[in-house]
């Protein structure tokens, strides 16, 4: 097994960008997510075509100003969150990872001290 191999089985879909907005890689889970508009073969894209304009704003924010957008969804009776975020290599910012996961709709939430 590569190092990385976990990845192509998680369970949420990861999409990762780089500063662009070329999409540089995809698990399984994001290229079934997104096989309607090309699933894997969207790697070589940008990101910023995948979306709408009021999306393409914001995610041209995260890849300018460097901070995550952090929000839930619902689509076809299913919840998700979705974590967009930049990410780095050596301490330089390399681009956006978007990570989506399905969650109930009744989530635990916990204060520990």
């Amino acid at each position: 097994m590569t190092r990385h191999a976990w990845v192509q089985e998680f369970s949420g879909a990861i999409t990762v960008s780089d500063t662009k907005g070329t999409i540089l890689e995809m698990n399984a889970k994001a290229a079934k997510t997104f096989e309607k508009e090309g699933g894997a073969h969207l790697i070589g894209t940008n990101v910023l075509d995948c979306h709408p304009e009021p999306a393409k704003v914001k995610l041209r924010a995260i890849m300018e100003n460097r901070k995550p957008n952090v929000y839930t969804i619902e689509k076809a009776g299913v919840k998700k969150l979705v974590y967009q975020t930049p990410w780095y290599r050596d301490g330089r910012y390399r681009g956006v990872i978007e990570l989506v996961l399905e969650i109930p709709f009744d989530l635990p939430h916990f204060i520990r001290d």
